[in-house]
């Protein structure tokens, strides 16, 4: 290692820490799709219904997030940090474990607790921690391991359940989580206490459970796992949950999730549209591997290596994207781009058996190209008018939508194949039943144009002007 390389190490040792836990993160999640089919036939149950595993995750991502920064504040980052990681790799060690689909949505539960308070607490160990000077560097080494992530995941998942058994995909967690609780441990200081303030208990006992009750409640439709009078109550109770929140969260002077942030037009369009541009994203890495598996009769390993150049797309796209912002701007680029990405995510619907996996990789490359440059449009956008008294509100704000925008996609793709599979009476899934969810998904986020077209024409200029397009990464697929 020469000294320039042991100085950028030795000046990013905290960065590289915390981006031991994104890379974990990043990885279990793009591992896991690529098994799903598999995980089905070891449990014996119907593929649609591993909706569970990757739903039940992202809802308590979005359900715990909001109590992050709270929590970092009131015992510590670092401290919280750590356990953090551990309860993560609790929760890999119960997937791997697990002898059907209930105990394997149990434990994506404990690890979604985990990964709730393990990244946003992350990146406030860094933020503590780094100079503003240094911060701009320390941040571009945490977005490697998001865009790896999604990259090595594919290929990785699909290689270990074809060859190995899908169980390993958890067990590789283990050591990258021992690896991170020392380093942690080691190297990250204690930092200064923080004042953490009252916890809006109201907020978070109403908005989690409503989230919870709502979302599962139209998860679990058509599994047979509720009668449709008591799935009807428990969607109900949580809708009434959301309900009160929102009349609590305008009245209270620090609610937990502030939506008076939506009076702001930027963050309104950026959160709003997002929401819908991601229903489809969310749905994309869910259906991918479960049409060529199940539709296409590829293996894992196949299926992997053809959904790895959708994060191939995104990387690339990263180092184009605030260049073709200050180009272009942010309205047009949302627009337009909105609609060039859902053609991409519609795309698949015009595959089958015999399409050349070239072609397959190509559309996948572009589409992942065109994802990302909108990720980072709607992340940056975000904060363009965000003062920084709101800025960990609105940062608090937007990771919730995103995780549930994930939970809202894979539940539409899923009921989508469920009700085309009832509507012509298969008993199992084939090719013929992708092509119309890759459409209505495409559809859903072409429709966030109707939101990002109410953009000013010069929203975001500041941003653009002072170079500060620079945004954490997000999964892509």
């Amino acid at each position: 290692m020469n000294a320039t390389v042991r100085a950028a190490v030795s000046r990013n040792t905290v960065p590289l820490i915390v981006a031991t836990a994104l890379f974990m993160q990043s990885l279990d999640a793009t591992v896991l799709s690529t098994a799903l089919p598999e995980i089905a036939r070891d449990f014996d149950a119907n593929p649609i219904h591993l909706k569970l595993a990757v739903t039940t995750y992202l809802l308590a991502l979005a359900i715990f997030i909001p109590a992050s920064s709270w929590v970092a504040d009131r015992y510590g980052a670092k401290t919280v940090f750590r356990w953090a990681m551990a309860v993560f790799a609790l929760g890999s060690i119960c997937c791997a474990l697990s002898n059907g689909l209930m105990e394997l949505v149990a434990a994506r539960a404990l690890q979604g607790m985990g990964g709730a308070m393990m990244v946003p607490v992350g990146r406030i160990v860094v933020l503590r921690a780094i100079p503003k000077n240094e911060l701009v560097g320390a941040l571009a080494w945490l977005t490697m391991p998001a865009l790896i992530g999604p990259v090595m995941g594919p290929p990785l998942g699909g290689f270990l359940t074809t060859y190995f058994d899908w169980r390993y995909i958890f067990w590789i967690n283990i050591p990258i989580a021992v690896l991170g609780i020392w380093l942690i441990t080691r190297f990250i200081p204690e930092g200064e206490p923080q004042e953490a303030g009252a916890f809006d208990t109201t907020g978070f006992l109403l908005l989690g459970p409503g989230l919870a009750a709502f979302l599962t409640g139209a998860t679990i439709a058509g599994l047979g796992l509720l009668d449709p009078i008591t799935n009807v109550l428990v969607m109900g109770i949580g809708a009434l949950l959301v309900t009160l929140y929102v009349r609590h969260a305008l009245r209270s002077a620090a609610p937990i999730i502030d939506l008076r942030l939506l009076s702001i037009p930027t963050f309104r369009a950026s959160v709003t549209g997002g929401l819908m541009f991601r229903i489809g994203i969310g749905a994309f890495p869910f259906l991918l591997p479960l049409m060529f598996q199940l539709g296409f009769g590829m293996t894992p390993f196949q299926s992997g290596c053809l959904t790895l150049a959708s994060g191939a797309g995104a990387l690339l796209m990263k180092l184009l994207a605030p260049a073709i912002l200050r180009q272009f701007g942010y309205r047009p680029v949302l627009v337009f781009n909105a609609l060039l990405a859902s053609v991409f995510i519609a795309m698949p619907s015009l595959f089958s058996s015999a399409t050349p996996w070239l072609v397959i990789m190509g559309s996948l490359l572009i589409g992942g190209f065109l994802r990302s440059l909108q990720f980072t449009s709607i992340n940056s956008i975000a904060y363009a008018d965000i003062g920084p008294d709101k800025l960990s509100r609105a940062a608090g704000f937007v990771a919730v939508l995103q995780e549930l925008s994930g939970t809202i996609g894979v539940a539409v793709a899923a009921l989508g194949l469920e009700l085309l599979q009832h509507w012509d009476g298969r008993a199992a899934i084939d090719a013929s039943h992708f092509p119309p969810v890759f459409a209505g998904i495409a559809l859903l986020s072409a429709l966030s144009v109707l939101i990002f077209m109410r953009l000013p024409k010069d929203a975001g200029r500041e941003m653009l002007t002072k170079d500060l397009v620079k945004t954490p990464a997000e999964p892509v697929v």
